[in-house]
């Protein structure tokens, strides 16, 4: 078996940036262990594989270790290889998901992506987390697979070293860090130790629970934004009611075949 493979640098303006995201093009579904193998040898934060069902384009997201329930920056790269590469026409594709559908409309070079806001609730710090983290936070929040911990200044945020081992103790996919950004509206970094990924470069659905709580601490919906990983990822963040629209540019890294015996 031969399958095609691109990897994408997402929410990026040149390549070495953003988060390398690789992109699997499928005929038909392939059993889930195989395409998580697949994801486990890329070695990359997400995998995302399609297909054209009769329904319409169905996505899919893995991480080394678990498949997820929404994935932001594969998403942007999968649209990116579909308007690029793989001769979609026209300027808007509608995913279905896990989440449900979520659209990416292509304008010049950007792409935006439209998501669900997440479900945040506020919660009482957790200790492990604290000192993981090893910064008491501002305030704790849950949203419906992520903690979200708010800090009292960016470079907080920019000179975090966590201790991953207890990071990865805290039942969650993932944990948000955030702060309010001293060139942008917020910053963020995202670990994710519990799901393969120590930190994740640029994570775009954070940005749907990032978004709808700085909408309502700096009282606007439009938003400039940073994620401050080693790589960083420049976003633009805009909410509307229910949902989110998160938008980014993406450049093309590699194309390739993968051999399955």
């Amino acid at each position: 078996m031969e399958l095609k493979i691109y990897q994408i640098d997402a929410f990026a303006d040149k390549v070495f940036t953003g988060n390398p995201a690789a992109v699997c093009p499928l005929q038909e579904w392939l059993p889930d262990h195989v395409m998580q193998n697949i994801t486990m040898e890329n070695c990359l934060a997400e995998t995302a594989f399609y297909v054209n069902e009769k329904e319409g384009l169905r996505i899919r997201w893995f991480t080394p270790t678990v498949e997820v329930d929404l994935c932001g920056h594969a998403t942007l790269a999968t649209a990116f290889v579909l308007f690029n590469h793989e001769n979609f026409q026209g300027n808007k594709i509608t995913f279905n998901s896990r989440s449900g559908p979520l659209t990416v409309v292509k304008s010049g070079d950007t792409l935006t992506l439209n998501f669900p806001v997440d479900s945040l609730r506020e919660v009482n710090s957790i200790p492990l987390l604290e000192e993981g983290l090893g910064v008491k936070s501002l305030k704790t929040f849950k949203g419906k697979t992520d903690y979200m911990l708010v800090y009292e200044s960016e470079d907080q945020v920019r000179n975090m070293r966590p201790d991953f081992k207890l990071v990865g103790k805290v039942e969650a996919r993932g944990i948000i860090v955030t702060a309010k950004g001293n060139q942008v509206d917020f910053v963020s970094r995202f670990f994710g130790p519990q799901s393969g990924m120590d930190e994740d470069p640029v994570t775009g659905s954070a940005h749907t629970s990032l978004t709808p709580y700085w909408a309502k601490v700096l009282n606007k919906t439009e938003f400039s934004a940073l994620q401050l990983s080693s790589r960083v990822g420049k976003l633009k963040c805009k909410l509307m009611g229910d949902r989110v629209e998160i938008s980014g540019t993406a450049k093309l890294y590699l194309i390739g075949k993968i051999f399955i015996d």
